[in-house]
């Protein structure tokens, strides 16, 4: 029997390949983002191909009960979710007292509001069936703060402790829950972050197949923290062995070399 994977942000980028890869599992998909026509035609491709069913559902996460939506949307048509994917996620470049107030609320509403939504609705199904995977996409942007990306560094660790927390707590009830952690990605999401000045850097950044690949096998594995890259893996260990004022200048003068 096919089971069913629900994959927020899957309009292009990490979510499309994860949406792309559980296609080719033979997994049927629900996927949520702002472009119900971009979804729609996603829909038409892997149906076409890979002979599955695909839900689509526009829908901006960052709006109050958003997630309620979502769930309540496949609740009336049956659809039980056994791979729940949050991986929509914004970002944003500038010191915070200069920041658009709006822009960093929607990221707070986008990044842990309906996440952790979307988890609390979810999740209890799962845990009545006796199974599931959750893989919420943190960053190495979890391990430490970030000067110029405060809101953004700071939702992340949200995710990544968050993920840690309830993943030892559904522990033994047939439910694994995974934080992704990937660094810089060739994706839109940063180019949006960073205004386009990432695309200086973009041929050396992995690609979203690869870490949604990644992602994938450590989510299938049960892992509970993934982080791609050797270079990743060292710097998000380090940082507990460093004094906090130096981990603060150092991602300070890493963030404002980029811009």
């Amino acid at each position: 029997m096919s089971k069913t994977a629900l994959i927020t942000g899957a309009s292009g980028g990490i979510g499309y390949q994860f949406a792309m890869i559980h296609a080719e599992h033979g997994d049927n998909l629900v996927l949520v983002a702002r472009s119900k026509d971009k979804l729609d035609e996603i829909k038409c491709e892997l149906e076409t191909r890979y002979k599955i069913l695909v839900h689509t559902i526009g829908m901006d996460l960052a709006l109050p009960e958003a997630a309620r939506y979502v769930y309540d949307e496949l609740k009336n048509n049956n659809i039980p979710v056994d791979y729940l994917i949050n991986n929509a996620g914004l970002g944003d470049v500038k010191h915070f007292a200069d920041s658009d107030w709006s822009k960093q609320e929607k990221m707070i509403n986008l990044n842990i509001t309906a996440l952790t939504h979307l988890t609390w609705l979810f999740l209890p199904d799962m845990i009545k069936r006796g199974s599931g995977r959750i893989l919420n996409v943190a960053s190495t942007a979890s391990f430490q703060p970030g000067p110029t990306m405060s809101v953004y560094f700071a939702s992340k660790a949200f995710v990544l402790s968050f993920s840690e927390a309830i993943g030892s707590e559904v522990a033994e009830k047939g439910i694994t829950v995974t934080a992704l952690c990937p660094g810089s990605t060739e994706s839109g999401f940063h180019l949006v972050a960073m205004d386009g000045q990432e695309e200086r850097r973009k041929r050396i950044l992995p690609s979203a197949r690869k870490i949604a690949e990644f992602g994938y096998n450590a989510m299938m594995k049960g892992k509970s923290v993934a982080i791609p890259g050797l270079k990743n893996k060292f710097l998000a260990t380090s940082v507990r062995f460093v004094p906090r004022s130096l981990v603060v200048n150092l991602a300070r003068r890493i963030e404002e070399k980029k811009h």
